[in-house]
């Protein structure tokens, strides 16, 4: 098999073109390398929760007993299992209703306590019988503020997470000079022999697997990043128009029915994934997908009147400017969430390898550090000292790994502290 070159090879005896492009590699090199190396702590940490974020759902429903039920002939309407939460939980206040996450799972009614604190009641979509209730506080919740900023307020955290796109892009762009004839080596084994032959191969099949998730990635990570320095897209009118203070309404199945039933004639196409109480009781929001593609739920949304069962407004997705189709989009690349478990479990799969290419360049920061040392002292007869290469990628992170360390201890306490931020 023909390997593709994998080196950066000596400019010495080189026309004077050929050493300019080994010279420029040598620089893209030396910043892949220093990123990498020096953010190595920070990265891997935030693309692992990134990775469990994309099945946090599912490790919930292992977890919580109320989340799984058991397939049945029969479907309970909208209607009943809002009832059945608000009897359960007479004294709070519905705050919304969500279909279930996949086939097994209990539907959601997040309902909200006096104190603010949210309750999740899950209930069978088959029987419309509560199953259970369950904290707010969850592994789902925990890898999204996780990830999304470090459990830092969302001032300052969600900037400084996003932020880490500019790197993470400056490494994509960087491997395409360093790694000649890339789009050759998605089928090349890693050869056999010494550590650092074998770990560079399979650092590089690794990323050339990883290209397009990482641009994918990176792409969103900047979205995100200009939204939290005030680039965000206006909200759509149906939703910018809710005001009010909020108040306690307990909601008549009949009611709730009826206006999923209007919402259903007057948009045959949208399939309904969530109902939410607007704050002053009056209206019901009903969400889901329809004609777009690559939008969130919220995206299309039908508002009607309770008491009337009147329509008070309609965003749809397909109207949308492209500012905000561009805000409804990032999600669902991001976490993968368009294309049923599928999509999902292959997103974790990527986000795996993300995380194994952050560590495995930081082994191989080690393995190169510790041969040169280890050439260096046999020419001067010096005896040569065994060191491991993590700890050599260790020493070689600086300053970073404390600036990394300490972010990572403020994520830590918070977590003890139980830091949820804000129930969006």
């Amino acid at each position: 098999m023909t390997y593709p070159s994998r080196s950066i090879e000596s400019p010495a005896g080189q026309a004077p073109a050929a050493r300019s492009r080994a010279a420029g590699r040598r620089l893209w090199f030396e910043l892949h390398s220093w990123i990498g190396l020096k953010l190595c702590v920070l990265l891997s940490f935030i693309f692992c929760t990134g990775t469990l974020a994309v099945i946090a759902t599912e490790i919930d429903w292992v977890i919580e007993p109320a989340m799984r039920v058991t397939p049945q002939e029969g479907q309970a309407s909208w209607g009943q299992m809002v009832a059945a939460a608000q009897q359960a939980h007479p004294d709070l206040r519905l705050r919304s209703l969500g279909a279930p996450h996949a086939e097994r799972f209990a539907a959601q009614a997040l309902m909200r306590k006096a104190d603010g604190e949210l309750l999740r009641v899950w209930v069978d979509p088959h029987t419309g019988q509560v199953t259970g209730e369950s904290t707010w506080w969850s592994v789902q919740r925990w890898l999204r503020d996780t990830h999304r900023r470090l459990m830092l307020p969302n001032s300052y955290g969600l900037t400084l997470v996003t932020a880490l796109s500019i790197p993470l892009l400056l490494m994509l762009v960087s491997s395409l000079f360093i790694y000649k004839r890339w789009w050759r080596g998605f089928l090349v084994w890693p050869r056999k022999g010494k550590p650092r032959l074998t770990w560079g191969d399979v650092h590089r099949l690794t990323g050339v697997w990883s290209l397009g998730f990482m641009a994918l990635v990176g792409a969103t990570g900047a979205w995100y990043l200009i939204e939290s320095l005030g680039g965000d897209a206006p909200r759509p009118p149906v939703i910018a128009q809710i005001k009010g203070q909020a108040k306690h309404a307990t909601l008549s199945a009949a009611n709730v029915d009826r206006a999923v039933s209007v919402a259903r004639d007057a948009w045959p196409a949208l399939q309904v994934t969530n109902v939410r109480l607007t704050p002053d009781g009056k209206r019901l929001l009903i969400e889901g997908q329809a004609e777009g593609w690559l939008l969130r739920e919220r995206a299309n949304v039908i508002a009607v009147d309770i008491a009337t069962g009147e329509i008070a407004g309609r965003n749809a997705g397909t109207d949308m400017t492209a500012h905000q189709r561009i805000a409804e989009m990032a999600d669902p690349l991001h976490f993968g969430t368009f294309g049923g478990w599928p999509v999902r479990w292959l997103w974790f799969a990527f986000g795996l390898m993300l995380t194994s290419l952050s560590l495995t360049g930081a082994y191989l920061y080690g393995i190169r550090a510790t041969e040169s040392a280890r050439a260096a002292l046999k020419r001067t007869g010096i005896a040569v000292m065994s060191s491991s290469r993590w700890a050599v990628a260790w020493r070689g992170m600086g300053m970073w790994r404390w600036a990394c360390l300490g972010l990572l201890a403020a994520w830590f306490v918070l977590m003890l502290m139980g830091v949820s931020g804000d129930a969006a």
